[in-house]
């Protein structure tokens, strides 16, 4: 599971970017609206996803409630949300 939820968390992360610098300007400079559409709603399931997943890890790792709160915060800043991927993928490393 933990493999999944560093693949959600990375596709979200990108999903974030695709949204704010491909989509919106679509949307507000080429009148392209179908666009944020189109990446609004694939984000929005990969946020959901992305949640489910957390309080599932949070459950069967024993991860701290700190922890939870930080990836989900962090989750929410576009950019920044790359590195809860890069930091699940070091836990899964270390578990070889």
């Amino acid at each position: 599971m933990l493999r999944i939820f560093q693949q959600i968390a990375l596709w979200e992360a990108i999903s974030t970017v695709v949204l704010f610098f491909i989509a919106m300007p679509l949307k507000y400079f080429a009148g392209i609206p179908e666009a944020v559409k189109v990446a609004g709603s694939i984000h929005g399931f990969l946020v959901v996803l992305f949640v489910v997943l957390l309080i599932m890890c949070w459950n069967e790792y024993k991860w701290t409630f700190a922890r939870v709160a930080k990836y989900f915060v962090i989750s929410l800043i576009p950019v920044v949300s790359f590195w809860v991927e890069k930091d699940v993928k070091k836990q899964i490393a270390s578990r070889r």
